[in-house]
């Protein structure tokens, strides 16, 4: 439409834009976390071509790296160009065929994802059953199997919607195997966070995505597969239907012969690998520890406030802690205050958890002891405001 005034049509006009100022956030919800200033700076160093010769150096360092943080010998290891739901549907797209039988859980927000992609795979979906807030029982998992002798089983090692650390996952694997099934894992929320080992766990693939506790911007995500399981891949008898996400393609680049399929994320792979040189200066074990004794400060800080954890002590997830909302509060006011008095971000519940939970991440950088002990006095102040006295 023309401008009534000058006859001019307002797409010939520069829109009028000005810098660049997000505001500086303590970001502690289910992600993303905060990202350290090393991260930030190698996303400002210059970009190579995607096949450079120092660019496939990087990419094999990558590889290198995400292998140790995943605890795997395996070579199907790589970090796949988009978000950590480009990874999830890379695992299930290539790993559910048409016609596959696939068991997925339903105690949480991220199984009924599983669902949705791995139906969208051409795969018959079944479920094993876990109220929201609870893990898998290996009784249950049994007798599914038992009942739907699936092909491809998935979980939630770190579900991020009710802050629930999956335990018994060798048992899981082991049932799974026993039954000629593949294991797909989500590790979210739990890569680099929490202990997670991919080889002596037996899982045949795991997915992640990089902004949780690797505190590294979004957009290479990673993704591991045993030989096993990149064997099916490898072996199906139609494509997958993303084209984009077809491993068999994608492991024309990420192999050894570095022959083009898209033009990678580079400035994303460069934050993506300075993250991961974190970990490793860390130690990965070490990691864990600290994760979990800085959530431990985070959970003992909220009860004292007179809060609950959504999640028992038994299965408590330290990356993410999902905390009751009170009686009488209003969680979006809780969290609106939060925001415009300190800069500082949480998350509400999603799906059966809505208005029930508030979810509060200790991921990666951002778990460190000034960020809970901020927390903890915005939230107390925050819920002051409501009239909650804990």
């Amino acid at each position: 439409m023309a401008d009534r005034q000058t006859g001019v049509s307002a797409r010939e006009q520069p829109p009028d834009v000005g810098e660049l100022t997000p505001p500086d956030r303590t970001l502690m919800g289910p992600g993303p976390s905060d990202v350290h200033p090393r991260v930030l700076r190698a996303m400002s160093t210059p970009l190579v071509g995607h096949l450079d010769p120092s660019f496939v150096e990087i990419m094999d360092e990558v590889q290198e790296l995400l292998r140790y943080t995943f605890r795997t010998d395996n070579r199907w290891t790589i970090p796949v160009s988009g978000t950590g739901s480009a990874a999830m549907e890379s695992a299930i797209g290539n790993l559910v065929e048409p016609g596959d039988t696939a068991l997925v859980p339903t105690n949480g927000y991220f199984g009924g994802r599983m669902a949705s992609m791995a139906e969208r795979a051409g795969g018959d979906v079944v479920t094993v059953d876990a109220p929201w807030g609870e893990p898998l029982d290996p009784v249950d998992v049994e007798r599914a199997f038992d009942e739907h002798q699936p092909d491809v089983f998935g979980f939630v090692h770190a579900e991020t919607s009710t802050g629930v650390l999956q335990p018994d996952v060798p048992e899981l694997t082991g049932i799974a195997h026993d039954h000629d099934a593949y294991v797909i894992a989500d590790s979210v929320t739990s890569l680099g966070g929490v202990e997670f080992r991919v080889d002596e766990w037996d899982i045949d693939a795991a997915y992640s995505g990089p902004q949780k506790c690797l505190s590294c911007p979004p957009g290479a995500s990673p993704l591991t597969l045993s030989d096993r399981a990149m064997d099916k891949v490898l072996d199906r008898e139609t494509d997958p239907r993303s084209w984009y996400l077809d491993l068999s393609l994608l492991e024309g680049y990420w192999g050894d012969d570095r022959s083009y399929h898209h033009t990678a994320p580079i400035t994303n792979v460069y934050a993506l690998r300075e993250a991961l040189r974190l970990v490793a200066e860390e130690g990965i074990e070490e990691r864990w520890d600290r994760h979990r004794r800085v959530a431990e400060d985070l959970k003992t800080g909220v009860r004292e406030l007179g809060l609950e954890m959504n999640a028992p002590d038994a299965y408590w997830l330290p990356s993410l802690n999902a905390v009751r909302v009170p009686e009488g509060v209003d969680d979006s006011a809780v969290i609106d205050h939060l925001l415009a008095e300190y800069d500082l971000e949480i998350a509400s519940g999603l799906g059966d958890l809505a208005g029930d939970v508030w979810r509060i991440g200790c991921m990666g950088h951002s778990a460190r002891p000034k960020n809970v002990e901020y927390l903890l006095a915005a939230l107390e102040d925050a819920l002051a405001t409501q009239g909650f006295e804990g």
